[in-house]
Formats: structure tokens, C-alpha cells, sequence
């Protein structure tokens, strides 16, 4: 083919990519310029949470530099370790991510669908796609990893070169996990339904987690130990670590490009970077031109199958109405199962049934649920090595509070993904409930209500554990499983009651609907209400030393002044904002 004729099929998916790309560029400038029109109040407070997040994290990870590198003789050590291991975990949270995001939006999205309806190629398609999937998946990452940068660079001492240097470096990073999680995506979509792949994938999971259990058992180390041969217990404490410095894991090439231009080994910089550079150079453009027909084939597969968990034979077991579907209609489990909740109405049963079976049947919001709770389930089994030498007071108190706040950071991470875009995920089918006898109102209610109950429960279940886990008493169990169940109430009426006040009704991706203006204020609120309560919960706390009584009582009369009015106040504006809204 002629390289000139226009007609050629590299011209026209390009022409299709910039026409993509130029639109979307086109609406989300509209978009920011109306959001920045309609309350420039809330536009400077996201603003001044940004400003001061980036200067409380490049403080706080200044100050812990600083702290570890005065070490003497090992604090280089450390410090160099500790990225290498920031680095590792950030790159396999990138890859999840990518993955996540990349599937939702390329098989669950009604764009996409509609795209493959006009005379677009599937490469210019998966092209545009892959483009806006690596930036809702690694917009975080880089507004995490700036702060670090700037903080490392300034204790050791560089030169301005380093930073542009680092930049580079990170973009080209983040090309490659999300190559990764966009071909791990297509190859999800096109054989999740078969069983080979269901038992290969979970036989992998379970061996993973038995590697990972085995592989991070803690040493004992002893006291006679830590007196005679010091750099030998460093090495049994940190061997665990070792997996971060694996030379063909990209995020090995990341740091070491990084520490080796801080320390002036210009050659070994560019070495590393040019391995990030050959790398996504080549599955780059392995991916951008061959990526369209496994696309394709991929989306076919996923519109021509109904849902996966129907295949499964306890799911069919449990929903037995189905077999005799072709004869007269049963309830099925859910309806069998809230129908057990006799004292409720039959209309509150039927939108939590509605409800429960949108979410099971979208896998990309149950999948994700199940990776938070498995890394959480993580943290709780570690949670034994880390306590068992806790003896004075000051740290159990600490760390008491350290894990409330996971606990609550948890909660609002939970309220703002899924919570919070639950009224705009309606979408067009709104006025359909809106018409309906119940009335939005009502139907506001039962959401907030059933996020409530669960997350409340898995909320609850969770600060149990782990306060069960820190060995502390049963008095401090039950308060700090009652102030989560206050936070619970909270953040739920918070993300609700912005969920109904910002909604976005032309999106049907939930990523996309929480990466947006009200997903983000509701974000930066729970972030401020969570800090502000765990410190005036820890100032008045009944079991530090010295406890003055109106100092405790002045401390839970504000968290729940503070708790009611963040909770109530913009559930209430939400409520009225439906009386007003056009359906």
C-alpha cells in the first residue's frame, strides 16, 4: 500500500484516534470551565486540598528521610531499601488498577460499544481507550510519587537535573503496567467464562497467597543476637524484602534510575532508562497496532454471553427458580432472601434487590471489592507480628488511634467508590424510578440505609479484629467499634448526599463517575473529617495519662457536632435538590 494515499488504514485510525482524543479534550475543558462557573467556593477548597496535601506528605516523607538516613551507617541503607519497596508495591497497585479501569472501560462502557457500531477500526478504538484508561489509572500514582521525589532529592542533596531527569523517568513507568493491565484485560474478557481459566486463576491465587504467607514469615531474633552481630540481624530482618530488588521487575529499574542519578552515576541513569525506553517503545507499538482484533474478538465474546456468575453451579444452585423459568416464574435467592426481612415493606425489599443484583452482576465493582478486602485481610494477619512487643503505654496508645485511622480510611475509601456514584449509575433509567409510587426520596432512603448496614458490618467486623489482634482491652474494643459505626453513619450520608447533589448521569463507569469533581470534594471532605476526628478523639481520649474529665467530654461533644453536621447537612441539601430536579 501506497504510504501517501490518505485511505490508507494507518491514516484513518490515526484520524480517528486525533478525532477521539480531540473531542473528549474538547468536552472535559467545557466540563472544568462549568464546574469552575458554578461554585468557585468548592474549586478553591479542592484546590487548597491539594496545595496542602502535597505539603503534608513531601513533610511527612522529608522528616522520615531524614529520620532514617541519621542512622549511622545504615540509614543510606534503609532509605535506598524502603524505595525499592515503595516503588514494588506501587507498581503491582498500578498494574491492579490498570486492570480494573481498562476492563470497565473497554467492555463495560456504552461508548465503547457504540464506537464499535461506526466505521472506526478497532485499533483506533483500543488506541483511544488505552489512552484515557492509563490516565484515570495513574493520575494518583503521580500525585502520590511527586511529594517522595521532592523530599528525596532534597536530602540528598541534588542538583535541578534530577527532577526532570525524575519525570521522564515516571512517564515512561507508567507506560508499562499499563500495557500490562490492558492486555490482562482483554484476555480476562474473553476467557473468564470458560472453566480452565476459572480454576487456573484461582489455583494461582491460592498458591500466591501461600507463597506470600510462607515467604514474609517473621524471624525471631533475640536479644543476644542484636548485641553481637548486628549486621547479620539486618540482613535476616530486611531478607523479605529482597523480591523489590528483582532486576526484571520495572519498578527495580524505576529506583535504581532514581538513587543511581542522585548519587551522580550518570551512565548507570541512562542505562535504566534506556531499558524503560526500549521496553515501552516495543510493547508499545506491539500493543497500539495489534491490540484491535483481540479487542474486538474480546468485546464480541462479553456481549454475547450473558453474566458470568450465572455459568456457576452453586450461583444456579442457590437461584433454583431458574429451572423452572420455562414453566411459570419463582423468585429466585434474592428475592427468597429479603423476603425473610418480613417487617420491612415489599417496596424497600424491592429496590435492595434491585440493588444487590446490579452490583453482583457488574464484576468489575464486585472485583474490586474483593481485592480491598483481601489486602485488608493482609493487614489484619500482620497485625499479630507487629503488636506482640508492645509494652509502653505511649505506643499502644499511638497505635490504637494509627489503626482507627486505617480502619476509617478504609470506610471512606469504601463510601466514596461505591457509595457515592450509586444515584448517578441510574443514568437515563431515572425518571423510570423517579415515576414509580416510592418516589426518589424514598428510594435515597433504602441506598443509604443498605450502605449503611453493610458497610457498618464489614466496618465493624474489621476494628474488632484488629483491635482484637493489638491485644487491647474489651472496654477499648467495643469504643472504638462504636466510633466507626459513627463514622459509618457519616461518611454514607456524606457520599449520598453528594452523590444526589453532583451527579453525572452520562457515564455508566463508576471510576469515571468518582474521578469527577463531586467524587473528588467528597473524597477531600472524608480525608478532613477523618483527620479531625481521630485527633480530637485522640486529645480527649479517656485512657491517656493525666485525663482531665471535660477534656474527654469536650472531645466526643465535638466529634459528634463535627459527625452530625458533615453527615446530616449535605444528605439534607440532597433531599431537597430532588424536589427540583427534572426527570
Amino acid at each position: 500500500m501506497d504510504p501517501g494515499d490518505t485511505n490508507s488504514e494507518p491514516h484513518r485510525e490515526r484520524s480517528a484516534f486525533a478525532l477521539l482524543a480531540g473531542v473528549h479534550l474538547k468536552q472535559n475543558w467545557r466540563r472544568l470551565e462549568a464546574v469552575l462557573l458554578q461554585s468557585k467556593l468548592l474549586s478553591v477548597t479542592v484546590l487548597l486540598f491539594i496545595v496542602g496535601y502535597c505539603w503534608l506528605s513531601f513533610a511527612l516523607f522529608y522528616r522520615a528521610m531524614r529520620f532514617v538516613g541519621a542512622f549511622p551507617g545504615l540509614g543510606d541503607l534503609l532509605v535506598e531499601r524502603m524505595i525499592f519497596i515503595l516503588f514494588a508495591f506501587l507498581f503491582a497497585l498500578l498494574l491492579i488498577s490498570n486492570l480494573v479501569i481498562s476492563y470497565s472501560n473497554l467492555f463495560r462502557n456504552r461508548e465503547t460499544n457504540f464506537l464499535h457500531c461506526l466505521p472506526i477500526s478497532p485499533n483506533a478504538i483500543f488506541q483511544w481507550k488505552f489512552l484515557e484508561s492509563t490516565v484515570v489509572a495513574s493520575w494518583a500514582f503521580l500525585f502520590l510519587i511527586a511529594p517522595l521525589l521532592v523530599a528525596y532529592g532534597l536530602v540528598e542533596d541534588v542538583d535541578w537535573t534530577f527532577y526532570p531527569v525524575t519525570v521522564f523517568m515516571v512517564l515512561m513507568f507508567v507506560i508499562l503496567p499499563a500495557i500490562a493491565g490492558a492486555w490482562s484485560a482483554i484476555g480476562l474478557a474473553r476467557y473468564m467464562d470458560r472453566r480452565f481459566f476459572q480454576y487456573t486463576t484461582l489455583g494461582l491465587g491460592v498458591l500466591v497467597l501461600v507463597a506470600l504467607a510462607f515467604w514474609l514469615k517473621p524471624d525471631v531474633v533475640t536479644d543476644d543476637m542484636l548485641e553481637t552481630r548486628v549486621m547479620l540481624v539486618l540482613d535476616r530482618l530486611l531478607k523479605n524484602t529482597q523480591f523489590s530488588q528483582f532486576a526484571f521487575l520495572p519498578s527495580y529499574w524505576l529506583a535504581s534510575g532514581v538513587i543511581s542519578w542522585s548519587e551522580g552515576a550518570i551512565s548507570a541513569t541512562g542505562f535504566f532508562m534506556l531499558v524503560m525506553l526500549s521496553y515501552g517503545l516495543f510493547w508499545g507499538r506491539f500493543t497500539m497496532v495489534m491490540a484491535g482484533s483481540p479487542l474486538y474478538e474480546a468485546a464480541s465474546a462479553v456481549q454475547s454471553r450473558g453474566p458470568v456468575a450465572s455459568r456457576w453451579k452453586w450461583v444456579q444452585w442457590l437461584d433454583r427458580g431458574k429451572r423452572n423459568r420455562s414453566k411459570a416464574w419463582s423468585p429466585g435467592f434474592l428475592e427468597r432472601f429479603f423476603g425473610l426481612l418480613f417487617w420491612m415493606p415489599p417496596d424497600f425489599r424491592a429496590v435492595l434487590v434491585k440493588d444487590v443484583r446490579v452490583f453482583w452482576r457488574d464484576t468489575s465493582q464486585w472485583g474490586q471489592s474483593l481485592l480491598l478486602f483481601g489486602l485488608l485481610a493482609a493487614y489484619i494477619v500482620n497485625l499479630k507480628n507487629f503488636s506482640s512487643k508492645l509494652n509502653n503505654p505511649f505506643w499502644i496508645h499511638l497505635i490504637s488511634y494509627m489503626n482507627l485511622g486505617a480502619c476509617s480510611l478504609n470506610l471512606a475509601t469504601l463510601t466514596t467508590r461505591f457509595v457515592f456514584p450509586q444515584f448517578s449509575l441510574e443514568g437515563k433509567r431515572l425518571w423510570i424510578v423517579g415515576m414509580a409510587p416510592i418516589g426518589l426520596k424514598k428510594v435515597i432512603g433504602i441506598k443509604y440505609t443498605l450502605a449503611c448496614l453493610i458497610s457498618m458490618s464489614l466496618t465493624g467486623i474489621l476494628i474488632f479484629m484488629s483491635c482484637h489482634m493489638l491485644n487491647m482491652p474489651w472496654m477499648q474494643i467495643g469504643y472504638f467499634t462504636f466510633v466507626i459505626a459513627v463514622m459509618a453513619l457519616t461518611l454514607n450520608g456524606l457520599a449520598m448526599g453528594l452523590g444526589v447533589i453532583y451527579p453525572n448521569f452520562k457515564e455508566d463507569n463508576p471510576s469515571k463517575i468518582v474521578s469527577g469533581f463531586g467524587g473528588t470534594f467528597c473524597l477531600v471532605l472524608s480525608f478532613l473529617y477523618i483527620v479531625g476526628s481521630i485527633a480530637i478523639l485522640a486529645v480527649g481520649s479517656p485512657w491517656r495519662e493525666q485525663t482531665v474529665p471535660w477534656v474527654v467530654a469536650l472531645g466526643w461533644g465535638s466529634f459528634t457536632v463535627l459527625s452530625l453536621g458533615l453527615g446530616l447537612i449535605p444528605y439534607r441539601i440532597g433531599i431537597n435538590r430532588l424536589r427540583h430536579m427534572e426527570i
